[in-house]
């Protein structure tokens, strides 16, 4: 298949720029407003209007922070030690996921104690909406030609610009269809089950660790890093931590349900 070739650069301003990947952020926070609204408001959500924003703006803050930190230090710690102000280069790109939910925790972990609120109750409902974010995020990705997959003979692999004449498979794609709307779904219908707190948190954590890991066999590693333990990439070392920490939260939240 042809990759169709867009401009990463939506709008010229002279000097200034608006990026397709800057508009998939502006566009996934603002959906995650309307969601937590809805989620946070109604049922056990326990959040007001005003509360729900707030909360918003902890996590934007923790997630960006974390996932350029969670980038330098899991992806390109050498160069960045050497470059200690590079890390502030946000435009050179460079972000981590995994990073980001580490700085979205520590900020909800904020949030609960200032508004002595459930940490697992905000756990619940800020995974509800990631899938949200994850699937622009992808998108974003795939614009950029960037966090593509390895080459492949697949009817659908695609030649991106700068990795080749050979066509690869577009694994952007792969993660956003995966994190995005078929995570989402599985929370949904978690959702509307009566399951105790903590459930949607752990569910989040083992499902996108399990498509993450899948997902990382078809994708390129990254070039600085390559296969970091035999032939898993730092995405799947990183991805199995989430996995045990899912299936961690999940023993105790149920053994908790027993002896509570």
């Amino acid at each position: 298949m042809r990759y169709p070739s867009l401009d990463p650069v939506l709008i010229h301003f002279g000097p200034i720029q608006i990026r397709w990947y800057g508009l998939m952020y502006v566009i996934a926070f603002s959906l995650a407003y309307v969601l937590l609204r809805r989620f946070g408001t109604r049922g056990n959500g326990d959040l007001g209007k005003e509360e729900v924003a707030d909360l918003l703006g902890y996590c934007a803050v923790g997630v960006i922070a974390g996932a350029r930190i969670g980038y330098c230090l899991f992806y390109d710690l050498p160069r960045y030690v050497q470059h200690p102000l590079g890390i502030f280069a946000v435009w050179e790109g460079g972000m981590s996921f995994h990073g980001g939910l580490a700085g979205a925790a520590v900020a909800g972990w904020i949030f609960a104690r200032r508004r002595k609120k459930s940490l697992l109750m905000l756990g619940d409902l800020g995974v509800s909406v990631a899938p949200v974010g994850l699937f622009f995020g992808r998108l974003g990705n795939f614009i950029n030609a960037e966090l593509y997959g390895r080459v492949t003979s697949v009817p659908w692999g695609m030649v991106f610009p700068g990795a080749g004449d050979q066509p690869r498979h577009p694994s952007q794609l792969y993660e956003a269809l995966l994190e995005g709307p078929f995570l989402f779904l599985i929370l949904w219908f978690l959702r509307k089950r009566s399951l105790p707190r903590g459930v949607l948190f752990a569910t989040f954590f083992l499902g996108y660790g399990v498509f993450r890991f899948v997902v990382e066999f078809f994708r390129e590693p990254d070039a600085q890093l390559g296969f970091v333990l035999g032939t898993l990439t730092m995405g799947q070392m990183l991805s199995a931590v989430m996995m045990a920490f899912g299936l961690f939260l999940y023993g105790w939240v149920f053994s908790d349900c027993k002896t509570g």
